[in-house]
């Protein structure tokens, strides 16, 4: 499965790692990936998902509730 965050979206990010001598090499930035389980209650069963650690707090600040509408208004699967 692909390293990406199912809130956000959010995916690793692409660059150089540059080294004293300034030799430039690719390198990737993963983002913060969690699996986690929250219970839904308008779906009456546990949810799990591979959320970023901004994807935590967005649901915290929203509520589950709202965050899995509009992942279903995306077409993401749900778990």
């Amino acid at each position: 499965m692909s390293k990406r965050c199912q809130v956000r979206g959010t995916r690793p990010g692409y660059g150089n790692s540059v080294s004293h001598s300034q030799r430039h090499t690719k390198r990737r930035w993963e983002p913060n990936l969690q699996t986690k389980r929250y219970w839904v209650p308008s779906l009456g069963r546990q949810v799990k998902l591979k959320v970023s650690t901004r994807g935590m707090k967005i649901i915290d600040q929203r509520g589950i509730d709202a965050v899995v509408a509009e992942m279903r208004a995306r077409g993401e699967k749900i778990r």
